[in-house]
């Protein structure tokens, strides 16, 4: 497949004010007021359709994103764009940088219901996949059954359901989801989970569920932006010798996985599309995948320090 075709855009940081996204802050609007973060975010979408992507990934907790991708469809008419989007955690930020707290997670048959009703007013017949948002082994999805059969459900309607994980135990999660069966059909067909050169550990669970069938996408390949802008000497010497930012790097090495399906990007400007959009030129061979690899660290400390990180 095309690797423009395996990449995907994600809205997380396009639709709130304020995210972990670190170096991002000066690509964004100044101000980042409703319009501005919405003409952002148009500008990205159009980008990216420019160049040939055609996934979309989205949150009802990323602020206004489904709103703004809402409209950008409308607008536009796209042929050929699939939309993700997930439930499970609802904004309170109040279009605040500095809010206490951001997001406030839920995993309940009425936060699904409420959630998916926003979600279909706001994107309609584009949403192709509804995922529940950062899916841990200690998620009450897991005993809840009428949840899992409401979930089940929406194959009627035409929209896949999925899982994202997050946290150092991805890879249980993965497992114990792709278990999960109603009325004898498994309830996922799509997973989206944290990997990137420094946290890898859900990799052969995402393997194991690609061969078994799910539709594999990888966030947070940067790092939350830490890669592009914090990189580690081996991937800058890489970066240099293939004329590239290490933010390519950093995203060739996802797209070396064969087992992920849709890799998303998390760019907040064109520009930053554009250098993003590099790694499709980025060809690392077996010895470059093995060196990067090397530069995992164990999960638990990743995840600290992620915790560690700033909304801005």
């Amino acid at each position: 497949m095309d690797a423009i075709r395996r990449l995907g855009v994600g809205l997380a940081a396009l639709g709130r004010p304020a995210y972990i996204n670190v170096g991002s802050a000066g690509e964004l609007p100044p101000g980042r007021s409703v319009e501005a973060m919405c003409e952002a975010t148009w500008s990205v979408l159009d980008a990216a359709y420019a160049a040939g992507v055609r996934w979309v990934d989205t949150a009802r907790s990323y602020g206004r994103a489904e709103e703004f991708l809402g409209g950008w469809l409308a607008a536009r008419a796209p042929e050929g764009v699939r939309v993700s989007s997930k439930w499970g955690y609802a904004y309170v930020g109040d279009w605040k940088t500095d809010a206490k707290v951001h997001e406030v997670k839920e995993h309940s048959l009425d936060r699904f219901q409420t959630q998916y009703e926003e979600t279909r007013s706001l994107l309609g017949g584009h949403l192709a996949v509804y995922q529940v948002h950062s899916l841990t082994e200690e998620s009450p999805l897991f005993q809840d059954v009428p949840l899992q059969e409401a979930l089940a459900q929406l194959t009627s309607e035409g929209v896949r359901v999925g899982f994202s994980t997050s946290g150092p135990r991805q890879a249980d999660t993965i497992r114990r989801a792709m278990g999960l069966e109603v009325a004898g059909q498994r309830l996922f067909s799509t997973v989206q989970s944290t990997w990137n050169i420094l946290e890898s550990s859900a990799g052969d669970a995402l393997r194991e569920a690609h061969d078994d069938g799910l539709h594999v996408l990888l966030k947070e390949v940067l790092a939350n932006g830490r890669l592009a802008v914090q990189p580690p000497q081996k991937v800058q010497n890489l970066a240099s010798q293939h004329d590239a930012g290490p933010d390519a790097v950093a995203l060739a090495a996802a797209l070396g996985n064969p087992w992920a399906d849709t890799v998303l990007i998390g760019a907040v400007s064109p520009a930053q599309l554009q250098a993003n959009l590099a790694a499709t030129d980025v060809l690392l061979d077996e010895g470059d995948l093995q060196d990067l690899a090397r530069l995992n660290v164990p999960p638990e400390r990743y995840w600290a320090e992620r915790g560690a990180l700033s909304w801005t």
